[in-house]
């Protein structure tokens, strides 16, 4: 019987020159809010809130903050009367509607009310060990 011709051993892949990642397009400046006096930035923001709002979507934020376990649990007993009033509210929106109730505040009420909120250390609780979370060796 006729043997079948050898096959040709593969070839390598062709060599490619690396890659050159693209070059982020150049961020336009920001411009500066000139339109705006520096001191009535918050006001006139807040007077524009509600016609921005039926027009975009809002960004949303994220954070965190440290609170007194005290002020923590006033949180749950105010979800709970929501509910009993039949309007649940999940704790972002209490807080959220909390600071509507500061905003529309006259200054003098508003800064009593801060008066009766006292300073407390931020940052996050150290962890029973006095090692730092997350650092372990």
């Amino acid at each position: 019987m006729a043997r079948a011709p050898a096959k040709a051993p593969a070839k390598a892949p062709a060599k490619t020159a690396a890659k050159v990642p693209a070059k982020a397009p150049a961020k336009a400046p920001i411009k500066a809010a000139a339109k705006i006096p520096p001191d009535n930035v918050a006001a006139n923001a807040a007077q524009r809130a509600p016609v921005d709002a039926a027009k975009h979507k809002h960004k949303l934020v994220r954070d965190s903050f440290t609170i007194p376990k005290m002020e923590y649990v006033v949180l749950d007993v105010l979800k709970l009367r929501a509910a009993k009033l039949g309007r649940p509210i999940k704790k972002s929106e209490l807080i959220r509607a909390g600071i509507s109730a500061l905003n529309a505040m006259t200054d003098k009420l508003y800064l009593a009310t801060l008066e009766t909120v006292p300073s407390i250390k931020t940052g996050r609780p150290k962890t029973a060990s006095g090692a730092k979370a997350g650092n372990t060796a």
